[in-house]
């Protein structure tokens, strides 16, 4: 569907993307990722072609020309704007014949967003949710192969989230694939199949959200002295890292090491532990840790 090949812009001395290349499959919910700042929406407005990289290329639909790609990519890159009296079918038929679009588009594009029970309700009686995804539909006039979407969830409440959620899910049963831009990484791991995690325009990784957000053990221990604790742990072989975390050390293994290994391995070397927890290492905290200065 999308090929991006080491695409770079800079904004003066601000260096937005770098260096940036990943393939997006057609048919999945591709996710970019990453803190504010971190290049997104600059990739965004260059895989749209309103801005134009310094470097790189990209390629939509193995090769198509620019403008003939264009007509098949429907966008959502900030809030729409709406007649607030007028109801939903009345303002995408305003936004077809502007963009020079049949009116049939339109009561499909408000059935794929689930606007049909209030399609003739005032856009000013709906909720932040359904003005979403009246933009939404306002993007899938024209029956567009693939949506890009920024921030799509932005100031909605969890309920309008959850709405925003499921309508993505729904767009790829509707064969439609769909790239997303968002800081949040619960709204990634949730609806994307596959994701790029930026930082400060460079791409620290990218992948099937399977494999990238793959959650890790890691071992919770305390004892009176932690430091010659920690230089203890780390001359255990199937240890790889030990963190300091308050008055905790946090133990991590590249192989299986269980808390009662850890237990006798210490309990040898003269040292008696106060605390002992095997936990699971959360998303969050990977993502932190990837995008951490």
């Amino acid at each position: 569907m999308l090929a991006i090949k080491n695409i770079s812009k800079a904004y003066g001395p601000i260096q937005a993307l770098k260096d940036v290349s990943l393939d997006v499959e057609t048919g999945s919910v591709f996710g970019i990722l990453g803190p504010n700042g971190s290049g997104k929406t600059t990739l965004m407005g260059i895989l749209l072609d309103i801005l134009i990289a310094d470097e790189g290329t990209y390629e939509w639909f193995g090769g198509m020309p620019v403008a003939e790609a264009r007509k098949q990519i429907g966008s959502l890159l900030e809030t729409a704007n709406f007649y607030p009296y007028l109801d939903a079918v009345q303002n995408l038929e305003i936004n077809a014949r502007i963009k020079g679009l049949p009116a049939k588009d339109i009561e499909k594009a408000i059935e794929i967003a689930g606007l049909s029970s209030r399609k003739t309700a005032k856009f000013k009686t709906y909720s932040l949710g359904m003005k979403q995804r009246l933009a939404i539909a306002n993007a899938l006039l024209g029956h567009p192969r693939v949506l890009l979407l920024d921030e799509p969830t932005n100031g909605l409440d969890p309920e309008g989230i959850a709405e925003i959620r499921e309508l993505i899910k729904k767009l790829r049963l509707e064969g439609i694939t769909v790239i997303i831009a968002s800081h949040l990484l619960d709204e990634i791991e949730k609806v994307c199949t596959h994701v790029a995690i930026l930082k400060k325009g460079k791409l620290l990784l990218s992948g099937a959200v399977k494999d990238i957000f793959q959650t890790e053990d890691y071992i919770e221990i305390a004892a009176p002295e932690l430091l010659p604790l920690k230089d203890l742990l780390l001359r255990m072989p199937p240890i790889t890292k030990v963190d300091v975390q308050g008055n905790l050390l946090r133990v991590f293994s590249d192989m299986h090491i269980s808390p009662e290994q850890i237990n006798r391995f210490c309990f040898d070397q003269g040292i008696t532990l106060s605390y002992l927890n095997k936990k699971k290492k959360s998303l969050e905290m990977q993502f932190m840790e990837w995008t951490k200065n």
